[in-house]
């Protein structure tokens, strides 16, 4: 789950990490009370969306006195930004960060993430601030310098050292930077977190380190002990389908193909999206329905499936285990019936009672495509999908 920007600041605050003065608005009204709260006559005024690059997509802007603060603010409000991350519609805009102006020096890069493949957080740094780390990656990699925190030892103080002589920090800032990665890794423990990142973490003009940007990602399977940042959620910002289908313990995640997947284990649903790229296909979607699938889980999956336009076909890919297959069965030519669907359906069922599923998707009445393994469903999908035929 991704906070707001100025979400992640108030946590940063709660931390002892340094952020510039700011608050959210909601209104045209409430950001120039805002401003005046703040003082001064010259503010930046931040969108509040879930996608990176909100300021070349014009979502970022520095203005001048209340008229150009107010003039701004109503362009925002009530608008999606699009951006190189939010996707061709972009995400709706119902929020602003109004803030101080900071007097920058120079921009870094600092984060703090899950490295799964060392099964430990790790922090990555770079004095390419500023910049979207992966291009700093792709291009300069000798700029981006990574350590990883043992989780019996914790964030030592020596570490922080060695980070702040590679980003060539005097003492002062090699104190700050030590206080800033102390706070982050207790945030991030405390708070169940995947992500934080600041970028960029500026240092000022008197030369001191400040989080100039914020974006923090909480770990979904544990907003069960972290009820205060679930309350945070902003569904507007996240696919409404996926919302959907978190209220019916559906994994799912909308893709850019026209083949539609419904299939009951994460590791089968990766395995089918790939047989169907094999065979020249291109999946609409992950939807894991899970092992325990139910007639009514599946008939919540197969509204899910239907209501994205660009699906041309769908497979379902079954085993079954601990559900029987011809339960399974029952299950899609209830979902079909109910939901109405009009592309064609290739059902490929293995395991338990298959000979019964089979029987009863044939002799249906329905227009459900039989398939005996997963390349031949793959095959009879990406050919339904083309308009052939079955």
């Amino acid at each position: 789950m991704n906070l707001h920007e100025y979400q992640a600041k108030l946590l940063f605050e709660d931390y002892g990490i340094p952020v510039p003065p700011g608050k959210p608005a909601h209104s045209v009204n409430e950001a120039a009370r805002c401003a005046a709260d703040l003082g001064g006559d010259g503010w930046v005024v931040k969108a509040q969306v879930h996608a990176g690059g909100r300021g070349k997509a014009g979502g970022v802007k520095l203005v001048n006195g209340k008229d150009e603060l107010e003039e701004y603010v109503k362009s925002l409000l009530g608008t999606r930004l699009v951006t190189k991350q939010s996707g061709p519609d972009g995400n709706p805009i119902d929020c602003v960060l109004v803030s101080t102006i900071s007097e920058i020096e120079s921009e870094l890069y600092l984060g703090m993430l899950v490295e799964r493949s060392q099964r430990r957080v790790s922090v990555m740094a770079s004095r390419a601030g500023g910049m979207e780390i992966e291009e700093v990656a792709a291009t300069e990699p000798e700029k981006i310098f990574t350590f990883a925190v043992d989780p019996v030892m914790g964030l030592q103080s020596y570490q922080c050292r060695q980070l702040g002589f590679q980003l060539e920090f005097d003492s002062k800032q090699q104190k700050q930077l030590a206080a800033i990665l102390k706070g982050i890794y207790q945030l991030f423990i405390e708070k169940d977190l995947s992500l934080v990142e600041i970028n960029p973490l500026i240092i000022t003009k008197s030369g001191d380190l400040e989080a100039l940007d914020a974006k923090v990602s909480v770990d979904d399977n544990a907003l069960y002990r972290q009820a205060n940042l679930e309350e945070w959620r902003d569904a507007a910002q996240e696919d409404e389908k996926e919302n959907t289908a978190r209220k019916f313990d559906l994994n799912y995640i909308s893709l850019d193909g026209n083949i539609a997947c419904m299939v009951n284990g994460a590791g089968l649903a990766m395995a089918t999206m790939d047989v169907i790229k094999l065979h020249g296909g291109d999946p609409a979607n992950f939807l894991d329905v899970g092992g325990g699938a139910t007639k009514e889980r599946v008939a919540e999956a197969f509204k899910l499936i239907v209501s994205d336009t660009k699906v041309e076909a769908i497979l379902v890919n079954i085993f079954g285990g601990i559900v029987r297959c011809d339960l399974i069965a029952e299950g899609i030519i209830a979902a079909v019936k109910e939901v109405g669907v009009k592309v064609p359906v290739v059902a490929r069922l293995e395991g338990t009672n298959v000979a019964e599923g089979k029987l009863m998707l044939n002799e249906s009445g329905l227009e459900i495509i039989s398939a005996d393994d997963l390349s031949d469903a793959a095959t009879k999908v990406v050919a339904a999908a083309k308009g052939g035929a079955s």
